[in-house]
């Protein structure tokens, strides 16, 4: 699989995470907060903020009868129809002009979830660098063509979706044209938990599609993504707000600008830890090795003395014959006078 040039930032294997900031509809319905979201995931090192794109009347209909009405007692949406839940958590589309700016001026990537084929022709408006497809919209087969047709590379999640529902979503994409696809792990529930996540999914994401792989992450703090980047994850999405006291539909699982920020520090150093199969002692480690153990001489000797168990001692430092010699050295005899504290070095046989 080729790496995925996206602005400044490469998403690759060789390359440190690319870390999302989702804004969703943390904004309250607020440009000067939607802004503000932007300036703070800049400022916390995200690499790319990422907006939706659809309208009440996009997604679904004005109807609260059966289905249309939130029940489950465990949502944060209960008590909402969908059009009022997705009425409060659309981001304008007038707004994206502003926001699309305002994440130049920040030098960060912005781009966005489209939900229908006029949220696509509009987001194209913008050169867009990427395209997002949202677990819940995986299936929706018209979009992902509408999408894969611009030729850009598409991050999609795969909540929600049986192992032969993904492989008619990348078969579409790539039938389509899109020829540069990351495919997230990704449990639809809000939020996830650590038990549920079966991060142990994304290596085998990237074998059997051959294409890079994430995670987005809805669960509380930054170990599971953190884990994810021990098993592959060039792309980590996570959910941003200003605060999860000034409330949003998203708020309670996303995360503030100093969480946020700390999440981009460890990621990246959990990338750098991995390294290569790598044996033996490296460059840095060597000035260590003296605090290792060897073999000392522990008592004033003289020429021709033997060496015995109560002579000479395995400690530190490391400066002495290797402690596996210990055995052979017994019963040997010094060939000259040596003090306490003396290295034992084979030259010292007599």
């Amino acid at each position: 699989m080729n790496d995925i040039k996206i602005g400044n930032v490469t998403i690759g294997s060789a390359f440190k995470p690319f870390i999302i900031a989702e804004m969703s509809g943390n904004h309250n319905q607020s440009l000067e907060m939607a802004l503000s979201i932007i300036d703070k995931a800049a400022e916390s090192g995200a690499h790319a903020v990422k907006l939706q794109t659809y309208t009440p009347d996009t997604l679904t209909i004005n109807a609260s009868h059966g289905e249309f009405f939130i029940k489950d007692p465990k949502s944060l949406w209960k008590g909402k129809n969908l059009y009022d839940l997705y009425s409060e958590a659309f981001t304008p589309w007038e707004w994206h002009e502003a926001l699309f700016k305002r994440a130049k001026e920040n030098g960060i990537i912005c781009f966005s979830t489209p939900f229908d084929d006029t949220a696509v022709d509009f987001l194209e408006g913008f050169d867009m660098p990427i395209y997002k497809v949202a677990s819940f919209e995986n299936n929706h087969l018209q979009l992902l063509k509408k999408i894969a047709k611009t030729g850009k590379p598409v991050i999609m999640s795969t909540g929600l979706s049986t192992l032969a529902d993904l492989e008619i979503a990348v078969e579409t994409l790539k039938s389509n044209g899109c020829n540069d696809i990351v495919l997230l792990k990704c449990t639809s529930t809000y939020p996830a938990t650590p038990e549920n996540t079966n991060l142990k999914t994304i290596p085998h994401l990237k074998e059997l599609f051959n294409c890079h792989v994430g995670l987005s992450d809805h669960t509380l703090g930054i170990g599971t993504s953190i884990a994810s980047v021990a098993l592959g994850a060039t792309v980590i999405e996570k959910h941003f707000c200003l605060g999860r006291a000034e409330g949003g539909v998203d708020s309670s699982f996303s995360m503030e600008p100093h969480e946020f920020k700390m999440l981009v520090e460890e990621s990246e150093r959990a990338f750098l830890s991995l390294g290569q199969v790598k044996y033996g002692i490296l460059e840095d480690e060597k000035k260590s090795l003296t605090f290792k153990r060897s073999i000392y001489i522990v008592a004033d000797m003289k020429e021709g003395d033997i060496f015995t168990e109560q002579n000479i001692r395995v400690i530190r430092p490391g400066l002495g014959s290797s402690p596996k010699y210990y055995y052979d050295f017994l019963g040997k005899v010094v060939k000259r006078d040596v003090k306490m504290g003396t290295a034992l070095t084979f030259d010292l046989i007599g």
